[in-house]
């Protein structure tokens, strides 16, 4: 009889080991993932503080507003009519205002990250003005 449970103690540590592997391989590689999706160096690093900074993932953020691609006028259309449904006057939710007024800064942050700085030349043409860029 001892001998039954000793063989069904070690089956079922064997049972939990293997199952405690799996689950830490899978999250060894969404972690791996994720950093992946993130981008490396200074620019993970400043979309994690982004995503600290507003409580969501830029992904979300899309999601919330409806948009797929970060076009600055569909942001702000989309981002107007669920502000103003969302409005409590209206017997809107203020908790879903939020969650749309957060997605916008998260998105006009991402942005502001994009767009060259004001010093930077993006321009390639010969500097005359007045002159067509060919």
């Amino acid at each position: 009889m001892a001998k039954y449970i000793a063989q069904i103690i070690v089956l079922g540590g064997q049972i939990i080991g293997k199952a405690f592997t799996r689950a830490l391989k899978q999250e060894i590689a969404a972690s791996q993932e994720a950093a992946k999706r993130a981008g490396g160096g200074q620019k993970g690093q400043n979309r994690a503080a982004a995503n600290l900074r507003t409580g969501m993932t830029l992904e979300e953020a899309q999601q919330i507003l409806n948009v797929t691609k970060l076009d600055p006028e569909e942001v702000e259309k989309n981002y107007d009519h669920l502000f103003s449904v969302n409005d409590k006057s209206k017997g809107g939710s203020f908790y879903l205002q939020s969650k749309v007024f957060r997605a916008k800064e998260r998105i006009d942050q991402e942005l502001k990250e994009a767009k060259p700085p004001e010093g930077e030349k993006t321009d390639t043409g010969t500097g005359k003005p007045g002159e067509a860029v060919q």
